[in-house]
This record gives structure tokens, C-alpha cells and sequence, in this order.
């Protein structure tokens, strides 16, 4: 009987909207905590809140492994949240003070709590298979571009291109547009007039090809999941119309054996 309620509470939308609230308000604290010289005395409170948030998640944990019992570690997300709040005990446990920092993992958890996170992040693990496909054939162009960019240039430019590492670094630094043209590219034409040979195929390859498969694989992704969310709510409306069918034929016939009955009599 405790049990029943215990899942009930847990499952119902006022707990889960808490759960949420003290998130955010964690995440709160925690940033406050970086900037002592901005809250002052506060200081020794902020603890004591986050000190509290902690018990609160991790009753938390404890009434759904109650209500639960094994079948609470079937869950993807509830074995995520168990994960995270044992980390974020583990600067109390062990008096760590060098642990403390990885008490924002918390915020983390707002993936499994709020449901449109959820969704957002089943569909990129969906989309996982394609994504290492991609980015294989990524690592591939690196590779023969790095290669490439340590014969051509690195006797040159050592610094950009004199090792393998080195190209990879560069050329990644290329892909992201970050400085790639007067900070690379342009002096390596005052010496190799023609490198840009090289290098805009490579940019073409990898930041415009290569990284919009992988948004593209994602959006697919989340389309697909979509679609299937909306098919499973269609099937469920459809077998609830099936059901209120039969229950109105079922009503349909008891009146009507009641009206046979009353003229009988």
C-alpha cells in the first residue's frame, strides 16, 4: 500500500515540476558559488541550500528505488539519474574538496527530467550508427589531408605542418574557419602560391559537406522519432474510439433490452 503511494507521488507532475524547480535552482547556487566576492557573507548559505538540494535528490532516488525495486535499474534514465547523484555525493562522502566541482553534474539531469530533453537526446543516440559512419569518413579526410599538408608544407611552416599531429590540429583549426585565412592559409600562398589547390577543397569536404551530414543525420533522427510519437498517440486514440464504439454498442443494447422489457410489462 505504501509502495503504491510512494509510485504515484514520484510519477505525478507536481513532484516531477519540484524536482525541476530545484535544478534550476541548484544550477543557481552553484554559479553563485564561483563569485564569493559578488555574495559576500552569503556565502555559507549558498552551501547549506546545496547541501539540502543534495538530500532532496537523493530521497529522491531513494523513494523511486523503493517504489520500484529492481525493476527501477530497466530505465535508461532512472540508472542516469543514480549515476549522477552518486557522483554528486561523493564530495561529502570523501571530504574531497577537489570533487566539489563535479556537484554541477546535477544540472545534468535535467535531460532525463525534462521530457522534451529526453527527446532530444534519444534522437542522438539514434542517430549514433550514422554519426560513426560520418565520422569515420571524417577522420579519414584528416588523415590523408593531414598526410598531404606534411609533404607539401611542413618543411615551410613547421610550426603549422611540420608533424602529422600537428597538420591535424591545423587543418582542424581550418575546418571550424577559426583565423584559417590570414591566420594560415594566406601565409602558406606567399610561399605555395597555389596551396589554396589544397585547401578550399578540404574546407568544402569538411565544413560544408561532412559536418551538415551530421545535422543532417540528427534532424533525420528526430524526425523519425517524431513520427513514431505521433503514431504511437494516433494508435492509442485510435483503440480509445474502439473502445468508447463498443462501450456505446454495449449501452445501445442494454436500453434497448430495457425498452422490450418495459413494453412486456
Amino acid at each position: 500500500m505504501l509502495r503504491s503511494h510512494i509510485t504515484t507521488l514520484v510519477e505525478s507532475v507536481r513532484f516531477q515540476q519540484l524536482i525541476i524547480a530545484a535544478i534550476v535552482l541548484n544550477a543557481i547556487t552553484l554559479g553563485l558559488e564561483t563569485a564569493p566576492e559578488f555574495v559576500g557573507d552569503y556565502l555559507p548559505l549558498l552551501y547549506r541550500l546545496d547541501l539540502a538540494f543534495l538530500v532532496l535528490f537523493t530521497v529522491e532516488i531513494a523513494m523511486k528505488l523503493y517504489a520500484y525495486r529492481l525493476s527501477f535499474f530497466r530505465n535508461g534514465w532512472n540508472i542516469f539519474d543514480f549515476i549522477i547523484v552518486t557522483i554528486s555525493l561523493l564530495p561529502f562522502l570523501q571530504g574531497l574538496s577537489v570533487l566539489r566541482s563535479l556537484r554541477i553534474l546535477r544540472v545534468l539531469r535535467l535531460i532525463s527530467v525534462v521530457p522534451q530533453f529526453r527527446k532530444v537526446t534519444q534522437a542522438f543516440f539514434d542517430s549514433l550508427p550514422g554519426l560513426t559512419a560520418i565520422g569515420f569518413i571524417l577522420g579519414l579526410l584528416f588523415y590523408v589531408g593531414a598526410v598531404m599538408s606534411t609533404k607539401l608544407f611542413g618543411e615551410e611552416f613547421p610550426e603549422w605542418f611540420g608533424t602529422i599531429g600537428a597538420s591535424l590540429f591545423s587543418l582542424f583549426q581550418i575546418m571550424t574557419l577559426e583565423s584559417w585565412s590570414m591566420g594560415i592559409v594566406r601565409p602558406v600562398m606567399e610561399a605555395y602560391p597555389y596551396a589554396w589547390l589544397f585547401f578550399v577543397p578540404f574546407i568544402l569536404l569538411t565544413t560544408f559537406a561532412a559536418l551538415n551530414l551530421l545535422i543532417g543525420v540528427i534532424v533525420n533522427s528526430m524526425q523519425e522519432l517524431h513520427d513514431d510519437t505521433t503514431d504511437t498517440i494516433d494508435e492509442h486514440l485510435l483503440a480509445q474510439d474502439k473502445e468508447q464504439t463498443v462501450i456505446k454498442e454495449k449501452i445501445a443494447t442494454i436500453e434497448s433490452a430495457l425498452k422490450e422489457l418495459k413494453r412486456r410489462l
